[in-house]
């Protein structure tokens, strides 16, 4: 092992003998660079840069298509909700005045129906009325028939003699029509 490394430190030795830099390339390597970058880069401008250019105006396009979509969908829920809050609004009005119009013709049922109750009443009584007064003129008739009656059979238990039947309701009519003229007398007085 010793005889390898003294042949690897004479080779060594040979090459520092040399004054070249070895980070420095030669001009034919950095010739040769220049013209294979320069393929590199041309068939890149040629070939890679107008397909990625393209490509990024397309998803530029894209992108400005749907925000120019984004803000028409805005504008048109914007526009959207504004025509709720109208119709609300007008759902809300329609709806107070509905009420307002139920409340009045409520008042209006509830006038009619009184009217209704108050005239049913006022027939009911009118004709409660006409009727106690058709049985009080009936009542009147039949006790002037009992009254002339008894007073003509006690009179003539008095007068141990029988009347005749016209004359006596005569006599009857006449004392009952004094006796109703007397009435209205005695009630001014009380």
């Amino acid at each position: 092992m010793a005889a390898v490394p003294a042949q690897l430190v004479a080779a060594l030795t040979a090459a520092a003998g040399e004054t070249r830099n070895p980070l420095i390339p030669e001009v034919y390597d950095l010739v040769w660079s220049l013209v294979c970058f320069l393929i590199v880069f041309g068939f890149f401008l040629w070939k890679v840069l107008p397909s990625v250019k393209k490509l990024l105006d397309e998803r530029a396009a894209k992108i400005e298509g749907g925000i120019a979509k984004a803000e028409e969908a805005q504008a048109q829920a914007a526009a959207a909700l504004e025509k709720y809050n109208a119709q609300l609004t007008e759902a809300r009005a329609e709806a107070g005045r509905i009420r307002e119009q139920a409340r009045e013709d409520g008042r209006k049922i509830l006038a009619e129906m009184r009217e209704h109750a108050q005239a049913d009443a006022a027939r009911i009584t009118a004709s409660a009325q006409a009727q106690i007064e058709a049985e009080r003129q009936a009542a009147v008739a039949s006790l002037r028939s009992e009254v002339g009656s008894l007073a003509i059979d006690l009179a003539s238990g008095v007068v141990g003699e029988s009347l005749d039947d016209k004359r006596s309701r005569s006599l009857v009519d006449r004392f009952l029509a004094e006796l109703e003229a007397a009435e209205p007398a005695q009630k001014s007085s009380v």
